[in-house]
């Protein structure tokens, strides 16, 4: 049975389940069409982080340039340019036995690629939600709809997926930021151009 969640709350992924190991990331969204209005293209990423809440390098961000870490704990199936179709846009893989133990978060965040130019914010887009499946069961865990009125943010943190006291853990965060993918990258720890 899926768990609905609202902004800020957390719940455990593994105390209920301790074989949990493989999950499914999904994320989802619709975007306002306009006459004469660029095509979409939100882009989903994951920041590996350590205990300081930063990335140990590069490689720890996943993302359409870099689909996998070096360990393929993180595995990022692929850019959806359009969006189009029902169910999950983009899906990341992550087993969590395989991460590594100095590495005590991931922040999934979803950007608007070349937004700017684009004159795109996230206020054009409808029923965002993340979500977690049991990749070996296919049943949904949980779920988080993104209600909130982003009107001029390019870039969302939708959700922390985090290990305390051996448990991972799964937090709805929902905070949206400006500054698009360079913000994000920046607060992470990595010099993004």
């Amino acid at each position: 049975m899926s768990v609905s969640l609202a902004k800020g709350e957390r719940v455990s992924l593994t105390k209920d389940r301790s074989s949990l190991n493989k999950i499914l990331v999904g994320l989802g969204w619709d975007v306002n069409h306009y006459d004469g209005e660029s095509s979409f293209d939100l882009d989903a990423s994951v920041f590996m982080t350590k205990a300081n809440g930063k990335v140990g390098n590069d490689g720890d961000f996943i993302f359409y340039g870099n689909l996998a870490h070096s360990t393929k704990s993180v595995v990022h199936t692929g850019d959806n340019r359009t969006g189009e179709g029902s169910g999950d846009d983009e899906v990341i893989k992550v087993k969590l036995n395989s991460i590594p133990s100095d590495y005590t978060n991931l922040a999934v965040a979803v950007t608007i690629y070349d937004a700017q130019t684009r004159l795109q914010n996230f206020g054009m887009v409808n029923n965002a939600y993340i979500r977690i499946v049991d990749e070996e069961t296919n049943e949904e865990v949980l779920r988080y709809d993104l209600s909130e009125d982003f009107s001029t943010e390019t870039a969302l943190v939708v959700a922390e997926i985090y290990k305390h006291n051996g448990e991972w853990k799964f937090k709805a965060v929902g905070s949206g930021y400006n500054g698009g993918l360079q913000t994000l990258c920046s607060q992470y720890g990595i010099d993004a151009e």
